[in-house]
């Protein structure tokens, strides 16, 4: 540890060695509303100003102690998994300036990592210099101190939790209501005896992992199959655990700016504050289906505990304040895929698909972002030209990873089932980006009830439609509509939809070879585009994408699986038809122009 002195700024500056490497400490230490709630910091509220050049000032007030404190945020730089920094300016309280600055590097010798951690103050007054001298340091010191020595623990498998943290006390009565909550949802098909981890969670994760419950998160933190934990949350809702609300995530901060509780108040669009901006509704995008604790079972405060932490937005991997004029290099490097360049103001951006060699540099113009010649290996570089200061971001492009969007979890049929009044308000239309469909009918119907009688033919249609359910259901899909004898059925991934047609097929030969009372199924699948609709009181979709689908399955003939050229040709869908018998054939469909390919998967 080194201090120095110098017109008021005080710092000082503690390392540490760690076991695990850069890559596994940094989405810990850098996540810092979960470090500040676990060191015990006080929430804040956070006013953002829009400015005459589009930027957008930051200021937060907070009491600690007898202290009423008011600074105003500037952003934080950071280039991921190499540093950031964090600065306040405060207006109020003991202290005139606050800055953080951590920095991780590799520790060739043990394969681990340093980590390098600077904290900056001035006083504003007597009781800050008195602050200072006493134990403003010291305190920090043992408290970052024991928190980087959990997390590194954390990283290597040795704790269950990234930090130590008192949840809230349970009374006696919350504790046997919860007891009966968790009965009540294991007596279902979707408690997949995942009820009780879920009510661990609720009672005792910090308040950080609650504001959003992310399914698809937990799932890979507990190892169980994504619809399982999808199921489970939606039915921790009917039985009132959780809360179920539907956000509308900016798409550049990527987060909610605005949210409802059901589909029929969702807004058209929002205005995200934070990055001052418009934005409109996806449901493959940006509408997302969130849960929290239901009030009763544990009350959420308001407040943030930091806004501005790397690990907000994770998809930022740089952010660098620039003045005018002004060029950066810095240590790091950004592995293959595609990114966006542009400035954390309202502004141009440029898309571009990174191959993993050395980055191109980040160049700001008045007009326009460009991507620029690249820096020496394990450099980026960040250039302004224009004539205000800006702030540049490079951000990957993939979304929000453990998001559940709305096109999503209304294609399960968890959702069809236990929130089939939860629709859009009559009138309304969402896009969706892509959804796959499957409609299915029986070959024959007529000569079969003919055949067998009325009452044998009701019963093993009947039937067929429970066994087609329940694989739709075990394949991530949702029975949307049945029309006489034929069903329609939405997935989000085309390769559940195939999975699911082929599992269709083989359970309906094997009924025939069992029952000697064979059934013969038509299927046509496709991929693309739809409107989401309220049709008949049920989330429905509209469009050519569903017009396709049911045409495909018009060119059935029975036994078979027709897919359009859109299905054969998605790489996701490829494994899944191995060794199966594909023929291509071409018609003219009804209503569309031109003669369409189509392939016959014979399984």
């Amino acid at each position: 540890m080194s201090g120095r002195t110098d017109n008021a700024l005080q710092s000082r500056t503690w390392s540490w060695t760690f076991k695990n490497p850069p890559a596994a400490m940094w989405p810990l230490l850098a996540d810092t509303a979960r470090f500040n709630e676990a060191a015990r910091l006080p929430r804040h509220k956070i006013t953002e100003i829009p400015q005459g050049d589009g930027s957008v000032a930051y200021y937060g007030d907070a009491k600690v102690g007898p202290f009423a404190i008011k600074w105003q945020e500037r952003p934080v730089n950071w280039v991921a998994e190499q540093f950031f920094e964090h600065i306040r300016d405060f207006s109020s309280g003991p202290l005139r300036l606050l800055g953080a600055h951590l920095a991780l590097r590799p520790d060739p010798a043990s394969g681990g990592s340093i980590g390098t951690y600077t904290l900056t103050a001035a006083p504003r007054n007597w009781i800050g210099r008195l602050l200072l001298a006493t134990k403003f340091f010291s305190a920090t010191a043992d408290t970052f101190g024991r928190m980087v020595a959990e997390a590194d623990r954390f990283a290597g498998g040795e704790t269950p939790t990234i930090f130590t943290y008192a949840a809230p006390e349970i009374t006696a009565e919350t504790t046997a209501k919860v007891a009966r909550l968790v009965a009540e949802i294991e007596a279902t098909p979707n408690g997949h005896g995942l009820a009780q981890r879920l009510a661990d969670h609720v009672l005792r994760a910090q308040e950080v992992d609650l504001w959003h419950v992310r399914p698809i998160g937990l799932a890979r933190l507990w190892q169980v199959p994504e619809r399982h934990v999808i199921e489970l949350c939606l039915q921790a809702v009917k039985a009132g655990l959780l809360e179920l609300r539907w956000d509308l995530l900016c798409p550049r901060c990527r987060v909610a700016k605005a949210w409802v509780g059901g589909l029929d108040r969702l807004p058209t669009g929002a205005h995200c504050s934070s990055c001052n901006i418009d934005y409109d509704r996806d449901f493959s995008k940006n509408v997302e289906a969130s849960f929290r604790p239901a009030a009763g079972i544990r009350p959420l405060e308001s407040g943030e505990y930091c806004m501005w932490g790397p690990m907000s937005v994770p998809h930022v991997r740089a952010q660098i304040h620039l003045a005018p004029g002004e060029t950066r290099e810095l240590p790091g490097s950004l592995g293959a895929g595609p990114y966006r360049l542009r400035t954390l103001e309202p502004g141009p951006s440029v898309d571009i698909v990174h191959d993993g060699s050395n980055f191109p540099a980040l160049v700001i113009e008045d007009d326009a972002v460009i991507a620029g010649a690249a820096p020496a290996e394990g450099h980026l570089r960040f250039t302004n030209h224009s004539r205000q200061a800006r702030i540049a971001v490079i951000e990957s492009r993939h979304w929000v990873a453990d998001c559940l969007t709305a096109d999503r979890i209304t294609a399960l049929q968890a959702f069809r089932d236990l929130f089939s009044d939860d629709v859009l308000r009559p009138g309304d239309e969402v896009s969706v980006g892509r959804v796959a469909l499957l409609f299915s009918d029986l070959r024959a119907s007529t000569a079969l009830y003919q055949q067998i009688g009325d009452a044998s033919a009701y019963h093993l249609v009947r039937d067929h439609f429970a066994f087609m359910a329940d694989i739709i259901r075990s394949h991530d899909g949702a029975v949307v509509k049945t029309i006489g004898d034929a069903v329609m059925a939405a997935f989000a991934r085309p390769q559940d939809a195939v999975a699911a047609a082929l599992a269709i097929q083989h359970r309906i030969a094997a009924n025939a070879a069992a029952s000697g009372r064979p059934i013969v199924i038509k299927l046509g699948l496709h991929q693309g585009p739809s409107i989401a609709v309220t049709l008949n009181d049920r989330l429905d979709y509209f469009g050519s994408t569903v017009n396709m689908a049911a045409r495909l399955q018009g060119q059935s003939l029975g036994g078979d699986i027709v897919l359009s050229q859109e299905m054969r040709d998605d790489p996701a869908v490829a494994p899944a038809l191995a060794g199966f018998a594909i023929s291509a054939e071409r018609a003219t469909l009804k209503g569309f122009d031109q003669p369409l390919t189509f392939y016959r998967v014979t399984p």
